[in-house]
């Protein structure tokens, strides 16, 4: 549950950073949550086109989506998982270290190939 609550804080962080004056009066479409034993379920859309869902099990472990617009109107999605590997989010949004020049994976593979002499056995 504290990783809920701690997604949770999150996610409410980054719809915040998106949310313009106008938004100060959205309001709640839709709202579904149900806390169990063995996990919980939860959704929520507002009138400003904002939606969460996630749901989880008693482990902690995660998953979810959660969607809202930018300032500029443009759609943004993130999806994730959270489990006891961390948080993977996928999303158009989020950004993705280069690509590994050539000459660095021709460099990795030759040492693979070569590997280096122990110390001390000639």
């Amino acid at each position: 549950m504290l990783k809920f609550l701690i997604l949770a804080t999150l996610v409410a962080y980054a719809t915040a950073a998106a949310v313009a004056a106008d938004d100060v009066h959205a309001e709640v479409k839709n709202m579904h949550s149900d806390v169990r034993a063995d996990g919980f379920e939860y959704a929520l859309e507002t009138s400003n086109y904002i939606r969460e869902e996630a749901a989880g099990d008693e482990h902690g472990n995660m998953h979810g989506s959660y969607e809202y617009l930018t300032p500029e109107g443009e759609h943004v999605k993130v999806t994730y998982v959270a489990d006891e590997n961390g948080y993977h989010p996928e999303g158009a949004w989020i950004p993705t270290p280069p690509p590994i020049p050539d000459y660095i994976l021709k460099a990795i593979e030759y040492i693979k190939a070569h590997p280096p002499k122990e110390e001390g056995k000639h």
